[in-house]
């Protein structure tokens, strides 16, 4: 297994820990002198950081590849799954924006995968982008909010408003696509410009999906 394809594998084994240090109770809310809040983030920022790193690694040295192609975006939405139930079971998120953000999600995916199904394409949206953007930092914010410095909370709901208004907006712009694309000819196999199914044009992988 080469690098790209470990850091990606090593990036859904923090989604676990992740889950624990956030929703578990420790005592004086703190693991080796870390608060729950300030450890949560720095995994979040690094399993966010890996995942910019192994496309980068991939494109680089030539490692891209169809396990890496099938499992980055898994691992990214595992990611950003994990982080923003968290945050609704720890009430720094309200619930019903959570549940349009990751339908949204689900939507795109199979949509995006029937189009791969027949040869065909679907490229990146700039607001799908916008929404991975947009939640990455609500995310981030949300986290280190409560406990630490206010303003980053007040931040962090704007983000989630943002992202969640994006995610709607985009669902809408890929279901019209979807529309269009099946109204095409589909092809004999994948042509030019093929996207893995999550927002960042790449077929060679690369950054938290939208």
């Amino acid at each position: 297994m080469n690098l790209p394809n470990t850091l990606t594998i090593g990036r859904i084994f923090l989604v676990p820990l992740l889950v624990v240090v956030l929703l578990t109770s420790f005592d004086g809310r703190e693991v080796l002198g870390v608060s729950n809040e300030v450890l949560g983030a720095a995994i979040f920022a690094l399993a966010s950081f890996t995942d910019w790193l192994d496309g980068f690694l991939a494109r680089r040295h030539g490692q891209v590849t169809g396990f890496g192609e099938w499992m980055d975006p898994l691992a990214d939405k595992l990611l950003i799954t994990a982080a923003l139930i968290s945050l609704v079971q720890l009430g720094r998120a309200p619930a019903w924006m959570v549940a349009v953000i990751l339908g949204r999600e689900l939507a795109v995916t199979v949509l995006r995968s029937f189009i791969y199904a027949r040869g065909q394409t679907m490229p990146a949206s700039s607001i799908g982008k916008t929404k991975m953007v947009a939640q990455v930092t609500a995310i981030l914010l949300l986290i280190l909010g409560p406990g630490h410095i206010d303003v980053f909370f007040v931040l962090g709901q704007a983000a989630l408003w943002v992202a969640t208004g994006a995610a709607l907006l985009s669902a809408i712009d890929y279901t019209r696509r979807f529309n269009v694309v099946l109204g095409t000819r589909p092809t004999s196999g994948p042509v030019s410009g093929v996207t893995a199914p999550d927002d960042a044009a790449r077929p060679s992988r690369g950054r938290v999906s939208a």
